[in-house]
């Protein structure tokens, strides 16, 4: 068992720097795939058995430590590499030690008796049910975003935060056929705006899209819609591979349809990817002063 542990780790380990996920993979992908740290460190532990040289209190405090600065060390490898950092990951990788330093005993002897001796082996089995909960929430949440086609954002959505990059916030004013909009904060920097970063990427079945946007302000304000798909987010983000185009927005509230075959024709070398379509980015370029606007619809018909 000791030599399969170690064959284990020997296999996954180099998985943490080769392979796997990158920044413009999906939620769920990224969900599961870290899910691989506990594993990777309860074979680790297992493999190595640190109980054989230390007990106690300092076999959990020494390992802890031990683990915690190899973790560390892992995440600032990784951030020099197309992988990102992800700092949970070293509360994974402790995870994946705890579980077997709380259940080893567990299995070794009988702990009926002694109702202590289950409190770490519960408290462990709760983390991971945890770590376990939260890749469900994901699988559930990306279930529905795709299959909220033709609406590429479902503005019923308090929390942007698992959608959108940006400073923006749900808003009771100015909605059309939903509950709310979405206030976007426009701010004096070079690039200012939002990103849709996770959306339905299976455009295919759609000929147009619609955006609906209110300028709260008696000045017209520009902005720049940009699409792209997943090759370009893991190419060299050259301006002329993606769709940008032009939205001059009036005083009061305004409708833009996009053909979907101009998205499609946009990058100058080769046909967008409309089954992976990544990215929907609505940003204003060197504005005079700070603007609000409103978005209220965003979606393919």
């Amino acid at each position: 068992m000791r030599m399969l542990a170690f064959a284990g780790v020997a296999g996954v380990a180099p998985l943490l720097f080769i392979g796997g996920p990158d920044w413009a993979s999906g939620p769920f992908y990224r969900s599961v795939w870290n899910l691989g740290h506990i594993g990777l460190f309860a074979l680790l532990t297992f493999g190595l058995k640190p109980w054989q040289w230390l007990a106690g209190w300092r076999l959990w405090v020494a390992t802890t430590a031990a683990v915690l600065m190899l973790g560390i060390l892992i995440e600032l490898l990784q951030s020099g590499t197309d992988r990102q950092a992800d700092w949970h990951d070293i509360l994974r990788n402790l995870l994946g030690v705890w579980l077997v330093f709380a259940w080893r005993p567990v299995f070794s002897r009988d702990t009926g008796a002694d109702a202590r001796s289950w409190l770490l082996p519960v408290v462990t089995a709760m983390l991971l049910l945890f770590e376990l909960g939260t890749t469900s929430a994901v699988a559930a949440r990306q279930w529905q975003v795709n299959h909220q086609l033709p609406l590429l954002y479902d503005f019923r959505h308090e929390n942007t935060a698992p959608f959108w990059s940006g400073n923006l916030a749900p808003s009771p004013r100015f909605t059309s056929n939903h509950p709310q909009s979405l206030k976007i904060e426009l701010g004096t920097e070079t690039y200012s705006g939002v990103s849709l970063d996770n959306l339905p990427a299976d455009w295919r079945d759609y000929r147009q899209l619609t955006i609906m946007l209110f300028n709260p302000t008696q000045e017209p304000l520009t902005l720049t819609l940009r699409i792209n798909d997943v090759a370009h987010d893991r190419g060299d983000n050259a301006y002329g591979d993606r769709f940008n185009t032009r939205l001059v927005l009036a005083p009061g509230a305004n409708t833009f349809t996009i053909n979907l075959d101009d998205v499609s024709n946009a990058p100058a070398s080769r046909t967008m990817d409309m089954a992976n379509v990544r990215r929907l980015g609505l940003f204003a370029v060197r504005l005079p002063a700070p603007r609000n606007v409103y978005l209220s619809d965003l979606e393919l018909n």
